[in-house]
């Protein structure tokens, strides 16, 4: 079965806040210990399809949103947000659902969002992992700052999101991952929203994750792949260093671990609550 057919076991859903609705897609079973996943910047829920098959029969609750301003999320309000405003959209939604306390994982992107959730709200999140962490430029140099963010908004700009899914593709994975692997990556990032992906950038160039995370007292994890060319072991390894937390490599895979990894996440994820992948 193909992978646009398998996420058909998880179809969407749709949760009211009070700051507007969020997508979502979930797997397992209700009133279990609750598993948050956020997606990176140019993807969505779909790209935790083999996290959210792994949660069938363990005893969780997994739910991965799209996150605001991507597919029927409603997007944040400031043009120019920063991950606390994504923060606050993330709690708003789980108040909605009734979550208290989780087990929250980033991607990429998903990481700021992440570890900004887990600064507002620490006494939530019993464990954080952040897997490709995207460390955003907030501390670069203003001309540095400019010219990525530009530079992103340019190829959206020029190739809309279906040509800059094309371009961009292959790169997220590695050499060795399968056709399939890379179109599904290539479908997921043509779906994004220009809007959305626009205040994303915004967000990307001007936080920095790890002034969120100095000084959380809570187990934290940080994890890539060794063939990572868009956040690169070398740096992910140096951010675990600097926080004193865990550094594991998850093999010869790209940037979409979660799904070119997935065994070696899954193992990663439930390893450290005696849960069995």
């Amino acid at each position: 079965m193909s992978l646009s057919e398998q996420i058909k076991s998880f179809p969407l859903q749709l949760a009211s806040t009070a700051l507007g609705p969020i997508a979502y897609r979930s797997a397992g079973a209700p009133g279990q210990p609750v598993w948050v996943l956020l997606h990176g910047i140019g993807s969505a829920s779909g790209s935790w399809l083999a996290q959210l098959q792994a949660a069938q029969g363990l005893g969780v609750n997994m739910l991965a949103w799209d996150a605001p301003g991507y597919g029927q999320s409603a997007p944040v309000g400031p043009a120019q947000p920063m991950a606390s405003d994504y923060a606050t959209r993330l709690w708003a939604w789980l108040d909605a659902l009734g979550c208290a306390q989780v087990y929250l994982v980033g991607h990429s992107l998903g990481c700021l969002m992440a570890s900004a959730a887990t600064r507002a709200r620490p006494e939530r999140v019993k464990h954080l992992w952040l897997l490709a962490p995207a460390a955003g430029y907030g501390l670069a140099d203003p001309q540095v700052r400019q010219s990525k963010l530009q530079d992103r908004l340019d190829k959206l700009q020029n190739l809309g999101p279906a040509g800059m899914a094309a371009q961009r593709a292959s790169a997220m994975l590695s050499a060795a991952a399968s056709a399939e692997q890379v179109a599904w990556v290539e479908h997921t990032m043509a779906q994004v929203i220009p809007a959305g992906y626009t205040q994303a950038s915004h967000m990307l160039a001007r936080d920095d994750l790890a002034s969120y995370l100095q000084g959380l007292n809570l187990p934290i994890d940080v994890a890539c792949g060794q063939a990572d060319r868009i956040t690169p072991a070398q740096g992910c390894a140096q951010l675990a260093a600097r926080l004193g937390v865990p550094f594991h490599l998850l093999g010869d895979v790209g940037h979409a671990c979660p799904l070119e990894a997935a065994q070696a996440v899954n193992e990663l994820l439930f390893s450290h609550t005696g849960v069995g992948a």
